[in-house]
């Protein structure tokens, strides 16, 4: 006969101890996001010209290795060119009998090794003739395309993308040097942006609750206590009761400004025990640590309050999607008690457990009040949207709250490009950047020149047939181009120095060909990767929009173009 075992003493299952790491990172509803999402990869689609060659893609398998092994729950590769020996050198998930096969075929079928418990798809065909299926993008949660692609078949995807609501990352990776971009919803709500925990605690020193209050009281004569009980008052104890004490003495105002804080962090110190038999009284350190972060007024964080003004949380409609709902019903709850739902959560600190304990339960139960207020709150909202019979989890309700201080709305940009369709924000971005000392703009500016070079070479024009990578006219007359695209509406000549840069940098590329480093685009995919991650489980904030990293340099820089 068999013993069965409480869940508290069967140790985890064999899928959390597989993903334990990561289970730490985003828990358990990431790790379930992650898991009902595919992913499409869309290699280069056409070839660069001369040997007939192709890019090799290295870039996109190697971020989607780094979502395979955390287990996303599905991908699909979309490429049409056959394995070479240039794909044999530079890219680790083909095999030397991968010679002349499909790249699609072989690069999803060494992926798959990795991780059985996710599905991989695989068309050795262009993408273009799969979006004519109304079905096959919508499977997908997001889009990784790598460059350079053809700017017809690069706009069809990314307008597709769009429409849709799928998130697309476009990433180049070419010798030394690699850039990738992110297109996102032009609002892009994120509740679990993963502050600095100490940044997330809020105390209510200067507004505590009548159970507070009452606990900071029965501490009564704090010299009054004997030596073993003094050295461990919970250092927030020790403060709510030195505040009431200061009050006393300054017309009922606690301390407002720098100054006053400074002499209440001394009227602290002054009540540690120098001659404590115990030894130090590291509580009343710690309590004059956290005077200058802690014993503050709540203020409302202007992203919040940002959100809060936003037509979106103050018009809701039937269609408004849940986060606005709970963001509405969280406005209603600071309008009227000017402050936002309690965390609930207490940082470390030196004291009895039993005090502990005591102390945690009081910030637990006042922050389980604020849920169920905002909880009934949303109710009603749902109830007057029309709403009742598809109710919001109350789970989710509770993460909101929790994190309603650092909710974040990133304004989503479409994929940075610069053609003569660029939008006049765009240029002047990259024109602001362009004219700061080293800036890595000038990367992200040739791989524009790359793209462009390489939309002419698979145009389709006869006449261009024999166009290949290295012809030297091709790239002057499109770096001439961009450049002048980018110098503003008087064509003003670029600084000399910018100039140089992207001439430096277009020399690079040219150099390697449109050929890819295996330890650049590995690096890079595990940076698209991590994007790729948040998006996917809507936790920690994602890049907004552009990344570009130099390898000969190790420098990368953020860009919102």
């Amino acid at each position: 006969m068999t013993e069965s075992f409480p869940a508290a003493v069967a140790g985890p299952t064999s899928k959390e101890r597989k993903y334990d790491r990561q289970l730490r990172l985003w828990a358990a509803t990431g790790q379930q996001a992650l898991e009902d999402s595919r992913v499409l990869l869309v290699n280069s689609d056409g070839p660069l010209g001369g040997d007939n060659t192709g890019v090799s893609g290295v870039v996109g398998v190697e971020a989607l290795k780094n979502l395979v092994l955390p287990g996303i729950g599905g991908f699909t590769i979309v490429d049409p060119a056959t394995v070479t020996e240039a794909d044999l050198g530079v890219n680790f998930f083909l095999e030397e009998e991968s010679l002349g096969k499909s790249r699609a075929d072989e690069t999803c079928r060494l992926l798959r090794e990795l991780n059985p418990d996710v599905q991989g798809y695989s068309y050795s065909k262009p993408v273009t003739d799969l979006l004519n299926d109304p079905f096959f993008l919508p499977r997908h949660k997001l889009v990784i395309i790598t460059g350079p692609t053809r700017q017809s078949t690069l706009t069809s995807l990314t307008q597709a993308a769009q429409r849709l609501g799928i998130p697309v990352l476009y990433v180049h990776s070419v010798g030394f040097y690699s850039t990738f971009s992110l297109q996102l919803d032009a609002d892009f709500p994120i509740v679990e942006t993963h502050p600095d925990p100490e940044s997330s605690q809020d105390l209510r020193l200067l507004t505590p609750w009548p159970e507070l209050s009452a606990a900071a009281a029965s501490l009564g004569d704090l010299n009054a206590l004997d030596d073993h009980r003094h050295g461990h008052i919970p250092y927030i104890m020790i403060l709510l009761h030195l505040v009431e004490q200061w009050k006393q003495s300054h017309g009922g105002n606690p301390p407002s400004n720098y100054r006053e804080k400074t002499e209440f962090r001394e009227f602290v110190r002054s009540h540690a025990r120098t001659s404590n038999a115990e030894g130090g009284e590291e509580n009343f350190d710690e309590a004059v640590a956290a005077v200058l972060k802690t014993v503050t007024p709540f203020s409302l964080r202007s992203s919040t309050r940002e959100i809060f003004e936003m037509d979106e949380c103050q018009n809701l409609t039937r269609q408004s999607s849940d986060f606005w709902v709970i963001a509405s019903a969280i406005r209603g709850f600071y309008e009227e008690h000017h402050v936002l739902p309690l965390p609930g959560s207490l940082p470390d600190m030196k004291a009895q457990s039993a005090d502990y304990v005591a102390l945690q339960n009081i910030y637990k139960a006042k922050a389980r009040c604020d849920i169920d207020d905002v909880t009934a709150r949303v109710r009603q909202l749902e109830s007057r949207l029309g709403r009742s019979k598809s109710p919001i989890l109350d789970r989710e309700i509770e993460v909101f709250c929790k994190n309603a201080a650092h909710i974040k709305v990133v304004h989503g940009r479409p994929v940075a490009r610069v053609t003569n369709a660029t939008d006049p924000v765009t240029l002047k971005a990259i024109r602001n950047q362009l004219n700061t000392l080293d800036s890595l703009i000038p990367i992200f500016l040739a791989t524009q020149i790359l793209d462009a070079v390489v939309d002419e070479i698979q145009s389709g024009d006869p006449q261009k047939a024999q166009l290949s990578i290295d012809d030297d006219g091709l790239w002057a007359h499109h770096t001439e181009r961009i450049m002048a695209l980018v110098s503003g509406d008087q064509h003003i000549p670029l600084q000399d120095d910018a100039r140089r840069s992207i001439l430096q940098a277009v020399e690079e590329l040219r150099r390697a060909e449109g050929g890819e480093l295996h330890n650049i685009s590995s690096l890079t995919g595990g940076l698209v990767a991590q994007e790729a991650l948040k998006v996917i489980t809507r936790q920690y904030v994602p890049l907004d929009n552009t990344c570009v990293f130099d390898g000969a340099q190790s420098r990368s820089e953020m860009y919102r173009l």
